[in-house]
């Protein structure tokens, strides 16, 4: 490989595994907090035609950033409504918003753009990193970003800090482990666990923002294409630790960018090989094949006071 391959596969590893380090360490909160999102494919869905129609109808990529966070917050918001308050099943929450985000975002896909649109949306130009930028190999690869990929590294950063070192940090982990322990000592289960849905939900919107205005500056039906349960399966595979959830994500971005760069060297592969790839190690992680870790004993489990 030269030195150009090498920055282009190590630039499009870093790309590619940024949606899913933002949705990975925002669900990574949850679920230390008790609560599963199976629905973060649908609020990375939902932000990313949110933050796709703000930008085309502003021409302004900050205005679509926004509109793509909230948007994922409201989603957010009903799913922790469903599941913490009303308490219902959040498997079946998750999948039913992950089927309602779909169809919703393709009907107003549809209807705005129209059935075969590929509309171009302003977006978010690369930052050239003064000196880092100009470095052989590394500068074209990692100084060379989207600034929401160094918002995403910086964002991985503080979670793993808050979660292991301040008060929300320990108050989390102690709504996910014991929940009546936790509101025995006076933390307030049901209000911390509304806090980790809806950080799961911001770091959604700003994955779902990144893929349409950040990285590909259109959107097309079903945009995300599984990352939600990519990030998902990262969470699992990095045992709900920062630093390894951060690898697991970077490793299935590495696994996607390997279908781009395989066939460029002349490697044969067969393609649907590639593709399947990174959805492989993640059925190994799932299957805990990778490793055995024990996941928040609380989580999935409703808590009721008294019950």
């Amino acid at each position: 490989m030269t030195e150009d391959q090498i920055a282009v596969f190590f630039a499009s590893s870093l790309r590619l595994a940024m949606p899913l380090v933002l949705a990975g360490a925002g669900e990574m909160v949850s679920e230390r907090a008790g609560v599963l999102n199976m629905s973060l494919e649908g609020m990375m869905l939902t932000a990313t035609f949110a933050g796709a129609l703000g930008s085309w109808a502003t021409g302004r990529p900050a205005v679509g950033l926004a509109c793509g966070v909230a948007a994922a917050l409201v989603v957010a918001f009903v799913q922790a409504v469903l599941s913490v308050t009303l308490r219902a099943n959040q498997l079946v929450v998750g999948i039913g918003i992950n089927i309602l985000a779909l169809g919703g975002t393709t009907f107003l896909y549809r209807e705005i753009f129209g059935p075969l649109s590929r509309e171009i949306i302003p977006g978010f130009t690369a930052w050239h990193v003064p000196l880092l930028g100009d470095l052989p190999v590394l500068g074209a690869a990692f100084f060379r970003q989207v600034g929401l990929v160094y918002v995403g590294l910086a964002g991985v950063v503080v979670i793993w800090l808050a979660l292991e070192y301040t008060a929300f940090g320990l108050a989390i982990r102690a709504v996910g482990e014991d929940p009546r322990a936790a509101d025995q000592a006076g933390i307030p289960v049901a209000r911390v666990r509304y806090a980790g849905v809806l950080v799961a939900g911001a770091m959604a919107g700003l994955a779902g923002v990144f893929i349409s205005v950040g990285d590909i500056h259109t959107f097309t039906e079903g945009m995300t294409n599984g990352q939600g349960y990519l990030a998902l399966a990262a969470v699992i595979f990095g045992g709900w630790i920062g630093w390894r959830t951060l690898a697991a994500c970077l490793l299935f971005g590495t696994a996607t960018a390997l279908q781009f760069q395989l066939p460029a060297m002349g490697i044969e592969i067969p393609t649907a090989g590639l593709i399947m790839l990174p959805y492989v190690l993640a059925l190994l992680a799932v299957a805990g094949l990778t490793g055995r870790h024990r996941p928040p004993a609380a989580l999935t489990i409703p808590y009721q006071r008294g019950g």
